[in-house]
């Protein structure tokens, strides 16, 4: 019975596999495999994360300069009772009290971009009071007087003030006082930079990960193409055996080319998978990977129109590495003004209106005095400060100094790196540019070389080991020639980027 229940359950499954649709092979272009990669991979969405994070930064940084609002409610009872004793002339008296209050503030308060900072206070107050007075009064006839009653008549007052303080030496100016922030935008800036070098790294790396499967699939078909040609030589051979013509020596060394021939087409087979898998693996990082991958372009020669002065011009205005170091140089020096500004005395100045309140009845009273300044008062005046050693404002200027002097040699260093580079991918693909037509000139002649020993050969004119020798001549060379197209190839993409104008090139568009 069991038997019975499984078979039909495998069945249905097996036949489910079956119909199942196996992943198919996906035809890529160089411009595909590029807008891919930046879509899936994961270091690029490391860097995207990266960038906003320190982009955020500049909120932090001005949120420094953001208004304050700040208020505070308080209730409160007490009691309290005083007792005076009697003394030479009056009488004993006992005071007993009970005071309700209720407090109110409210306050903003704003430094500013410039040094200076506003606080304003709005303090409106309740405070009641009821008890008695116990006393042990006599009048003329000697009879107590009576407890009195006590009561807070006008329990409602208030005060309201302004104050604005500005920094005249240390700490004045937007490039102290917003120095964090300043900063914090041009670390923005870089950021956005350093997500771009993320960027072009990518399409260069994805670029050579191309080209490699395209070297490795050529290589492959070139092997086989040898293969062809010594199984041919095998075959003539046997026949020239059999009709007497030729040595059975020569049938074996064409069987041992041959077996030469399958060894490294194994091998030519192996590099071809592993440099498709390593392309899969960089494309599709998460994505559901293809079944296998057909490469539609090929390298293609195009003379350069640059030279040396110019590109390294271009380098030097558009390379993002240079433009961060220079953002980097410049936040240096925001640093260095600021640490050099805090060696100054303090002195601020600072004007303060204060208004009062009669004290009311009721609270509408109380604004009327407050807002239409009947009580006003005005205050000036200057604080001064001055550390006598200030090691420690000194100590921050010097370290300022020396990451500013760090910050120019790395820039300085950058740039001389950025012009040899520059030059050296100019000359690379100038170089690479005439590999490749020696390198098909070189085929070339190998194959008509080869004909030419084969014809000997069918002659009786040459030898067996000749026209197999003429057959490595030509394999290699076919070899040399497809190498020379992929170093050609990668030497462009390496200019390119040397010059800053890769993304450019591939009209890539960052968002």
């Amino acid at each position: 019975m069991l038997c019975q229940r499984v078979f039909p359950i495998l069945g249905v499954s097996l036949a489910l596999v079956a119909q199942a649709p196996a992943p198919e092979s996906k035809r890529l272009s160089l411009q595909d495999a590029i807008v891919t990669a930046l879509q899936n991979n994961l270091q690029v969405q490391i860097s995207r994360e990266t960038r906003s994070a320190t982009q955020s930064g500049v909120l932090s940084a001005e949120g420094a300069f953001d208004w304050t609002l700040s208020s505070s409610l308080n209730w409160s009872r007490a009691e309290s009772t005083t007792f005076r004793p009697a003394f030479t002339g009056a009488a004993p008296t006992k005071n007993e009290s009970t005071t309700w209050s209720r407090t109110f503030s409210a306050g903003l308060a704003k430094p500013f971009e410039w040094g200076g900072n506003l606080s304003i206070n709005y303090n409106p107050s309740y405070s009641f009071s009821s008890g008695r007075i116990v006393n042990g009064l006599t009048d003329s006839g000697g009879n107590v007087l009576g407890d009195r009653l006590t009561a807070t008549a006008a329990p409602y007052t208030g005060t309201m003030s302004a104050t604005y303080t500005q920094s005249l030496l240390k700490n004045f100016g937007r490039q102290v006082a917003e120095s964090g922030a300043i900063v914090a935008r041009l670390s923005a800036k870089s950021a956005d930079f350093t997500f771009q070098k993320a960027i072009i790294d990518l399409v260069a790396s994805t670029e050579s990960s191309y080209w490699d499967v395209v070297f490795a699939q050529r290589n492959l078909e070139n092997k086989k193409q040898a293969l062809a040609l010594a199984r041919k030589q095998l075959r003539e051979n046997q026949i020239r055996v059999e009709v007497g013509t030729l040595a059975p020596i020569e049938v074996t060394s064409a069987e041992a080319s041959v077996a030469q021939r399958e060894q490294d087409i194994i091998s030519a087979e192996a590099q071809f998978l592993n440099a498709k898998d390593a392309l899969i693996r960089a494309l599709f990082p998460n994505a559901e990977r293809p079944a296998g991958l057909e490469l539609t372009d090929a390298p293609k020669i195009t003379p350069i129109n640059l030279d040396e002065s110019g590109a390294t011009k271009m380098a030097l205005e558009r390379r993002v590495e240079l433009k961060s170091a220079k953002l980097d140089l410049e936040s240096k020096n925001v640093l260095e003004f600021a640490a050099s500004n805090r060696l100054k005395p303090q002195l601020d100045a600072f004007a303060t209106y204060s208004g009062s309140s009669d004290n009311y009845r009721a609270v509408g009273p109380v604004n009327g005095d407050l807002f239409n300044s009947r009580n006003p008062g005005y205050t000036l005046g200057l604080n001064f400060s001055l550390p006598l050693m200030n090691k420690a404002a000194e100590g921050s200027l010097a370290s300022a100094r020396a990451s500013r002097r760090s910050s120019e040699l790395s820039k300085r260093d950058l740039e001389l790196g950025i012009t040899l580079e520059v030059r050296t991918a100019i000359r690379n693909v100038e170089a690479a540019e005439k590999g490749v037509k020696a390198a098909e000139k070189t085929r070339i002649f190998r194959e008509k070389d080869l004909e030419a020993e084969q014809k000997k050969f069918e002659n009786g004119m040459s030898t067996n080991f000749l026209v197999l020798s003429k057959q490595n001549d030509l394999d290699t060379a076919k070899s040399a020639e497809v190498q020379a197209q992929i170093t050609y190839a990668k030497s462009l993409t390496s200019m390119e980027k040397a010059v800053g104008n890769l993304l450019d090139a591939r009209n890539l568009k960052l968002d």
